[in-house]
């Protein structure tokens, strides 16, 4: 039942936070040329500021959740198929970690561009898109 629970509520964070990625790197950063250069800006605020609140709690319960379910599969062979596999996924898991502590460092050394903002977006968006990709091959 535990299990299924945490299932259940890592598949809905990792939603929540891939559909948030997504719309901020395929269709926010589009939509946004189209607006005046201060609506673009106050937009943006706006968007960052409630896709913080948000998005913390979300990592939180994705990564929580997440330590619950490979917690389970502790004595897995990670020799196996299944093992590698979540090897990989684990270590996906670990470098969108990584690219946050980048972000971080580069906000607080204020060397964050929109470009390089952009680039881990996009980076962070394709690590989550191959952990999908792994998980449905977990499950096969």
């Amino acid at each position: 039942m535990l299990y299924s629970l945490l299932l259940i509520v890592h598949l809905l964070a990792a939603i929540a936070f891939i559909g948030t990625l997504f719309f901020e790197v395929v269709i926010w950063h589009s939509a946004r040329e189209e607006l005046a250069w201060s609506a673009q800006f106050t937009s943006e605020q706006a968007i960052a500021r409630r896709a913080r609140r948000v998005l913390h709690l979300v990592v939180v319960v994705l990564y929580g959740a997440g330590l619950g379910l490979a917690w389970h599969y502790w004595g897995v062979p990670w020799g196996s198929r299944f093992g590698v596999l979540l090897s990989l996924k684990i270590g996906l898991a670990l470098s969108i970690v990584g690219h946050y502590l980048v972000l971080a460092y580069w906000l607080w050394r204020e060397r964050l561009s929109a470009r390089r903002a952009l680039w881990v977006r996009r980076s962070i968006l394709g690590h989550m898109l191959v952990i999908v990709v792994l998980v449905k091959w977990m499950v096969r």
